[in-house]
């Protein structure tokens, strides 16, 4: 995304870019398919199960990839209003504490109910409910423990560059 020359960024900043960058190109798979799928709506009147559902699973991995890369650049939500009145000082208090004791722990609550989710799914060889739908469901659901080992990779990431700020060794930039 354009910050690859920047000084100072790890290997593991510079693999999560590569990973969210590549993973970009899921909107544009995902925008092949619905033409296709109104092409074949409206022009032939065919109507595909599978088409329909590779389009929420395209989706929901764009989303969560998404999420990894909105953590990585520091560009989630925050409320504004609050936070650009205060120091840097103390947004890099806010941060560090919000990593440590919420996101931290949700990301671990998450992987620990989302890999039991995946395995029974791939021992059940789930497959859609729909006729004629995608098999594997497995694949998508996996996806969510993916996208939140890469969200926690993140998150350290991110936690170690505003624990320098804090704590010394620079980083005077703010983040990526």
């Amino acid at each position: 995304m354009g910050d690859e020359a920047r000084p100072g960024r790890s290997r593991l900043e510079v693999t999560l870019d590569l990973v969210t960058d590549l993973s970009s190109w899921v909107w544009l798979a995902l925008i092949a398919v619905i033409v296709v799928a109104v092409v074949l709506r409206f022009v032939f009147s065919l109507g595909r199960i599978e088409l329909e559902e590779l389009q929420w699973h395209l989706y929901a991995v764009g989303f969560l990839m998404g999420i990894v890369a909105c953590t990585g650049f520091d560009r989630h939500v925050r409320v504004d209003v609050f936070r650009e009145r205060m120091s840097a000082r103390l947004r890099d208090w806010i941060d560090f504490y919000g990593i440590l004791l919420l996101q931290l722990p949700f990301l671990a609550l998450v992987l620990w109910s989302a890999l039991p989710f995946v395995v029974d799914s791939f021992v059940a060889g789930e497959r859609s409910a729909s006729a004629g739908g995608l098999p594997f469901r497995w694949i998508l659901k996996s996806m969510l423990p993916i996208s939140f080992v890469l969200l926690a990779l993140a998150t350290l990431s991110r936690l170690v560059r505003v624990g320098r700020r804090l704590f010394g060794d620079g980083d005077p930039g703010g983040g990526r």
